[in-house]
């Protein structure tokens, strides 16, 4: 019998298995025939501090020397700059202090982004700090950590049953696991594990977020530039790989899926970042979408379930993933094992599912 088995193969499902794996063995079983496949393979893989809501920025702040330090770091320059039209002002002036930006020129927005348009841009703010995540490297290192451990992590693994008494047994492509400790990373399908288990279910709701790729506009190279926000995160723009992706920032629920992009909501994205350039929108070279997923109050469920205390929650991570990772599974590792978490007591318990259960 494994100490832990964990159900997901994301960068939830990694990262705690990996803290536990120095608590004792671990197991993790991803369904597909891939790491990361869904919402972790399609992520923006951006590392700003600023972004979310106050528990989440709290985990923010407590990964950042593990992004920067941990196996040689995984972040690289980026930069993030917000946007905003003459309309825009007291919204822009909103986001402006939520994300801790500094106000700069619509000169200096045109310095970093030649192909802004002057003629609608009115307001621009700035952070240096924001920064690129190597994702996979991220999730390849966590999985060699829990292998180095003695842990197994086993993809083409889709759970069928679950049984709890006591301890767990799972059956998963024709074979049975058992553990004494449950871990849920099963991201957009946390709540069918947790029902599937016998677990209340805590709410959550997968949202599709789309994307498209577009060659380099006007043949810029768009290495340098920043990732670029329109106010209220209507849209978004980041330089990938000498190309530059654009999302209309969607957030619409759907069912758990491998999500694809609604051409109607693309092109309504799209249309909305070339309100604010100068270069049209001729071709999109390839589109996709993937599963960002909140629990009601929108922040993350980390922990042991409180009436199920053998079954812990690992899930509604949102669009805060990658960047809140390093502290969110070391909190998982944290109150499993009774050590004490190093955030404040007040963002722990509004992560714990306990908050949910009132």
């Amino acid at each position: 019998m494994d100490d832990f088995l964990v159900i997901g193969g994301g960068i939830a499902g990694l990262s705690a298995g990996a803290r536990l794996s120095r608590h004792g063995k671990v197991t993790v079983l991803e369904a597909e025939s891939a790491l990361g496949y869904h919402a972790s393979g399609r992520s923006a893989a951006l590392f700003e501090e600023n972004y979310g809501l106050a528990p989440v920025v709290a985990l923010n702040r407590a990964s950042a020397e593990y992004h920067r330090t941990a196996n040689g770091g995984y972040l690289s320059p980026r930069g993030f700059l917000l946007v905003g039209r003459a309309e825009d002002g007291e919204a822009f002036a909103g986001d402006m202090a939520a994300l801790g930006l500094e106000r700069i020129s619509c000169g200096e927005a045109m310095d970093r982004v030649p192909i802004l348009d002057p003629g609608m841009l009115a307001e621009a703010a700035y952070h240096a700090g924001a920064e690129d995540i190597d994702t996979d490297r991220m999730l390849q290192d966590f999985a060699r950590e829990i292998r180095r451990n003695g842990g197994r992590v086993l993809t083409g693994h889709l759970v069928e049953a679950i049984a709890h008494s006591p301890g767990w047994r799972v059956d998963a492509a024709g074979e049975t696991f058992e553990a004494r400790i449950l871990v849920n990373a099963a991201g957009a399908w946390a709540d069918q594990v947790a029902a599937l288990s016998g677990v209340e279910p805590v709410g959550l709701t997968p949202c599709r977020r789309s994307m498209a790729r577009l060659p380099a506009p006007g043949g810029h190279d768009v290495t340098g530039w920043p990732l670029i926000m329109g106010v209220g995160e209507r849209w978004y723009a980041k330089p990938d790989a000498g190309k530059l992706l654009v999302s209309p920032a969607d957030a619409d629920p759907v069912a758990p899926q491998d999500a694809w992009a609604d051409d109607m909501v693309l092109a309504e994205g799209l249309a909305r970042y070339e309100e604010m350039v100068t270069e049209p929108v001729t071709r999109v070279e390839t589109n996709w979408a993937g599963l960002r997923s909140f629990a009601p109050d929108k922040a993350l469920v980390l922990g042991p379930d409180p009436e199920v205390p053998d079954f812990v929650w690992c899930a509604g991570q949102g669009g805060y993933g990658f960047q809140s990772a390093p502290a969110a599974s070391q909190l998982v590792a944290d109150l499993v094992t009774g050590a004490a978490p190093a955030i404040d007591a007040d963002m722990v318990a509004a992560l714990r599912p306990d908050r949910l259960r009132r």
